[in-house]
């Protein structure tokens, strides 16, 4: 079987579709052949008719946040590692929260919001500051961006599921399995497939 036909029968095609938005996750599907992108989740910060950009969050480095930005420590999440957003401009970092209960992100200076409780950090501003907002936050190296039309053909090809985000994927444990922890709370079939290895030689 070849690749195109692999992807043209893909599990998410036959399922009801979201749009792509802020706070919403790209979830790879199974069998991902990018090794970019296998089992990634993806959440979208901006979606517009120029691009698509967000970070996956299911990709920790072996970098300490603490040998990195230091600074940042008292509002990151443990394990206090850097994660790797994706696979453009990692020189660059992305800061994602969750915030606290009850505070409001549309009156903060330094975040902006992407779902309830969920907010993309402006890393320009003081890490104290932000450390009283947030429950916890990450810190990611790179991203992933689509240019225009992109996304929406990979989508329609059946790359990817969109669903959205909850604050907790972006602070999850970092033993737990993001990807299959986000498809197991999916309509059926999507459940039965959370288990579906990295690695089809796996299986």
């Amino acid at each position: 079987m070849s690749m195109s036909d692999f992807y043209a029968d893909r599990l998410f095609n036959a399922l009801e579709r979201n749009d792509p938005a802020p706070g919403m996750l790209l979830v790879a599907a199974p069998g991902m052949f990018s090794e970019e992108f296998n089992r990634s989740v993806v959440l979208i910060i901006e979606h517009n008719e120029q691009l698509t950009f967000g970070v996956n969050l299911a990709s920790r480095s072996d970098l300490a946040v603490f040998n990195i930005m230091p600074e940042w420590l008292p509002a990151v999440a443990k394990p206090q590692a850097l994660y790797i957003g994706g696979p453009l401009n990692q020189q660059s970092v992305v800061g994602l929260a969750m915030t606290k209960a009850g505070v409001d992100i549309d009156d903060t200076e330094h975040l902006n919001r992407l779902a309830n409780r969920l907010a993309h950090v402006d890393l320009r501003a003081e890490p104290g500051d932000v450390a009283e907002l947030v429950e916890g936050m990450r810190l990611f190296a790179g991203y992933a961006e689509w240019s225009p039309g992109q996304l929406a053909g990979e989508i329609e090809r059946g790359d990817w599921y969109v669903t959205p985000a909850l604050p907790t994927d972006v602070i999850v444990p970092g033993r737990t399995d993001l990807w299959g922890h986000v498809m197991r709370r999916q309509q059926m079939p999507l459940p039965l497939f959370s288990t579906f290895p990295a690695d089809l030689a796996d299986n």
